[in-house]
């Protein structure tokens, strides 16, 4: 259901937004990051300002909603303390604080050159420069140091001093940080005439100066969008997502990290504790695998695990996880830890040891919440661990993760806590799954899930090392580090013009360490495996025994016999998917099949 959320638009002074923001009244959501503009930014946005250029609206949400408790801090440079606000500036905190921070405050402006050297500086308008139409105006921002001393060869010489109200008016440079106090700005202007001996033609200077500038930037007006304090913080956050396209886009994370800081809650600090457990640091096998988990997929996973312990509909969407209660995350948060600890296991079991080989980081949000409810006893039962990895791989191989996943998050938990607990279960991810025989041809690069899946599943078969003889467990992944690489070597495949659609697929790859890597070269394998056996220094059967371990039909590998080779592993690799889905794959026959491959792999095909 669309939300409507009603915004009021109102053309504000901008001399009044600076009053509210000096008064706490219009402050800023925890969740906005710091002030970031240098001092180039500040003088163009002055510049914009003094010529009355429109610089865009402001966008801010009405505070007081009980369901929006969002913890909030002042504007940079903001002195007041322990004030409520009216408002929350959801959009233009850049440009309302760089503006503050030059008109407002008598302090000088902390903020950095354009290679980020911090640096201190007060602005000025150069009244000459202002008056002059042949001037590019933001070279009539005058930014000075601290000091208010503008030195050259290395300090040693001042090219222009503005420490004193005198040599301010001089050199005709007007502090911009008294614009909006008429009564320093009236001050200064007299001292500005007197100091002139009240010349008519400095008198005129400033009154056009006044008229041109001063009235511009005093009668300036901008938009000022205020969503009403009913808005939902789903609401906010895709706000702030659309008016935030220049910077960081928000995330839902953040926004629930200032809903929980009212609490006294530090996420952002809870989560660093909460990851390290779930990348199991300190544990004896310390892997990568788990890097992939970030703080939204967690709370994604908490939300998860919550709604389905409710009595509401199960369901994990932004919004649901914006509407996550805190008292549930403090409950909720370490059993499901203890969710993503069996989950980790669970990839080590189906031989899936690195980041980097795991098909879907996103099947592991349903996985951890379906381990947090069933627990560590049930999670053990071998029934169990057969019901999880059918599931598994069925998502894996039917390729269901790649997009926004929230619904099937929400089916998966019910479906396989069901089918755990011997209840009907319409397995819908199981049920939908399909892989086709002719997508083996196509997967021809690292980067799909199936593509992973498929290696994994040949680790599972206890594929041994063509040069070492290992089985690649968990320590020996992390340890050797094995890589996909071709079985019939692709110098080869070109030199004999094989298809590459056929050599380059996943049928003609397999998972081997370095050192085997290289003695396969570019040769044929009747030549490199006789190079095998020498370099290894073991018989024909040992090498067989290797090389068949990887789904291979050793006799047709070293006749250099591609053709036949490709189908029989084709078959075979056909067959183990269809063992870890549970299910078979309907197109081994098919005409598109017979096309693509030049016969059936249908296991009775020739």
């Amino acid at each position: 259901m669309a939300i409507n959320i009603a915004p009021k638009s109102l053309d504000t002074e901008l001399s009044e937004l600076m009053r509210e923001v000096s008064s706490g009244k219009e402050q800023l959501p925890e969740f906005q990051r710091g002030w970031t503009w240098d001092n180039d930014r500040i003088r163009g946005i002055i510049a914009s300002l003094s010529q009355g250029y429109p610089m865009g609206a402001i966008m801010r949400l009405e505070y007081g909603n009980e369901n929006v408790r969002f913890k909030y801090r002042t504007i940079e440079g903001v002195t007041v303390t322990g004030v409520t606000p009216e408002f929350l500036i959801l959009d233009g905190q850049q440009r309302l604080t760089s503006m503050y921070r030059a008109t407002c405050c008598k302090e000088p402006v902390e903020t950095m050159t354009e290679k980020g050297k911090k640096i201190k500086r007060y602005y000025y308008l150069d009244i000459k420069k202002c008056l002059d139409e042949s001037e590019d105006r933001v070279d009539a921002v005058i930014a000075v140091p601290s000091d208010r001393k503008v030195k050259t060869n290395f300090d040693r010489d001042v090219v222009l001093d503005l420490s004193t109200r005198e040599l301010e008016f001089e050199h005709e440079m007007f502090p911009i940080n008294i614009i909006f106090d008429s009564n320093a700005r009236e001050d200064w202007a007299d001292g500005y005439k007197e100091y002139h001996e009240y010349d008519k033609a400095f008198m005129e200077k400033y009154k056009q100066f006044r008229t041109q500038v001063i009235d511009t930037i005093v009668g300036y007006k901008l938009p000022v969008i205020t969503l009403g304090k009913e808005t939902p913080r789903e609401a906010v956050c895709k706000v702030f997502e659309n008016v935030n396209t220049g910077g960081v886009p928000l995330t839902v994370f953040e926004l629930v990290t200032a809903t929980f800081a009212t609490y006294d809650f530090d996420l952002r600090k809870d989560w660093i504790e909460c990851r390290d457990k779930i990348r199991g640091k300190g544990e004896t096998l310390n892997t990568d695998v788990m890097e992939g988990v970030d703080e939204t997929s967690f709370l994604t996973a908490i939300t998860l695990y919550t709604t389905y312990l409710s009595d509401k509909m199960t369901t994990c969407k932004k919004k649901d996880v914006l509407a996550l209660n805190f008292e549930d995350y403090k409950k909720n948060r370490g059993i499901l830890l203890e969710g993503y600890k069996m989950a980790r296991k669970f990839l080590f079991q189906q031989y899936v040891f690195r980041k980097r080989d795991l098909p879907y980081t996103t099947q592991l949000i349903p996985l951890s919440a379906i381990c947090a409810v069933i627990g560590t006893v049930t999670f053990n039962l071998p029934s169990t661990q057969k019901i999880l990895a059918k599931w598994f791989w069925c998502g894996i191989m039917g390729e269901m993760y790649g997009g926004a996943n929230e619904t099937r998050y929400a089916t998966d938990i019910e479906d396989v806590v069901a089918e755990i607990q011997g209840k009907d279960s319409q397995n819908k991810t199981i049920n939908a799954a399909y892989f086709s025989a002719t997508r083996l041809l196509s997967l021809q690069t690292r980067n799909s899930a199936a593509y992973k899946g498929i290696m994994a599943l040949v680790y599972r078969e206890q594929c041994r090392d063509f040069m070492q003889g290992i089985t690649m467990d968990i320590v020996k992944s992390m340890d050797e580090s094995p890589d996909i690489h071709h079985i019939f070597p692709e110098a080869y495949c070109k030199k004999m013009g094989l298809d590459k659609t056929k050599w380059n697929s996943i049928v003609n790859k397999t998972p081997l360490l370095p050192a085997s890597n290289r003695q396969i070269g570019g040769d044929a394998p009747s030549v490199y495996s006789g190079n095998i056996m020498k370099k290894a220094e073991i018989d024909e059967v040992e090498l067989r025994f290797r090389i068949e371990s990887h789904l291979v039909n050793y006799d047709y590998l070293i006749a250099d016999d591609f053709d036949h080779y490709f189908i029989a592993r084709a078959k075979a690799i056909l067959k183990v998917i269809e063992a870890a889905m549970g299910k078979t794959i309907a197109d081994k026959g098919s005409e598109q099949t017979i096309k693509e491959y030049g016969c059936s792999l249908e296991d009775n095909a020739n």
